[in-house]
């Protein structure tokens, strides 16, 4: 059951992240063929991203990018399974709902599940690095040819 009030994190929820993902690791799913044994519990980047907290979470059994609540008020407590998009400058992204007692709200992007892709947890983390930077970045200008230039390419009067 989902609360419809809940707390925003006032400082960096990522050891919180880290922690509680690391209880569910060593019980829930410890021992699952779904988890990579190469892989252990990490959040390789988290921050402050339009008033809410962005991160991106490394587990032995998926990388996801997550959102959870800051002081933004655009961070939505919705039930587990629903989805919320959000635009990012690379592009806009659907997350979907989660709840986990001692974290509260947060929504989950999933990048890679099952997680066997990733042979050690250097690979798993800069995975999940250069994907958080690849989610902020904004996206390359299209150069101006020189004909479309000429032809009034760059100001939208193309003849």
């Amino acid at each position: 059951m989902l609360a419809t009030a809940f707390s925003f994190h006032t400082e960096n929820p990522r050891q919180l992240l880290a922690e509680r993902f690391a209880r569910i690791a060593a019980t829930r799913m410890a021992g699952l063929p779904v988890a990579n044994p190469a892989l252990a519990v990490a959040v390789p980047a988290m921050e402050a991203w339009q008033g809410e907290w962005v991160g991106v979470l490394v587990t032995p059994w998926a990388v996801n990018l997550v959102i959870l609540p800051g002081s933004g008020g655009r961070f939505r407590a919705i039930a587990v399974g629903a989805s919320q998009h959000w635009h990012f400058p690379s592009g806009e992204y659907e997350f979907l709902g989660s709840h986990e007692d001692g974290l509260g709200p947060y929504q989950c992007c999933s990048l890679a599940s099952p997680a066997f892709d990733f042979p050690t947890q250097a690979d798993g983390e800069a995975f999940a690095r250069a994907a958080f930077a690849a989610l902020l970045a904004e996206p390359a200008a299209q150069p101006v040819s020189r004909r479309a230039f000429l032809r009034g390419g760059l100001f939208g009067g193309g003849r």
